[in-house]
């Protein structure tokens, strides 16, 4: 049993992280406002915990303008597809005993 937990992913240890990541798996693509609204997150608080993400390669940001507006999006990168799937698994190996 103790072998399971430490297949767990530590990117995905924070309830913020977790969150991020179950939307985008929902999701093609999904933009700052809405990612942080769907969450309730503060604008600092998302930005942090998807930074961390992303340097982890699990997810991919892309900015652009909108007319005048910057409009960022993000997308869970093939990598990050998998290590959330394997999280998950490992979630239910271990809820399974």
């Amino acid at each position: 049993m103790k072998h399971v937990i430490h297949t767990l992913n530590k990117a995905f240890d924070h309830r913020v992280r977790l969150g991020v990541m179950a939307v985008l798996m929902a999701n093609d693509a999904v933009s700052f406002n809405d990612l942080k609204e769907t969450l309730e997150l503060t604008d600092g608080n998302l930005a942090s915990h998807v930074a961390a993400l992303e340097k982890a390669g699990y997810v991919q940001v892309s900015k652009q303008f909108v007319g005048k507006k910057p409009n960022t999006t993000y997308t869970a990168s093939a990598d990050g597809k998998t290590a959330f799937q394997e999280h998950l698994a490992a979630l239910e190996k271990l809820l399974r005993g």
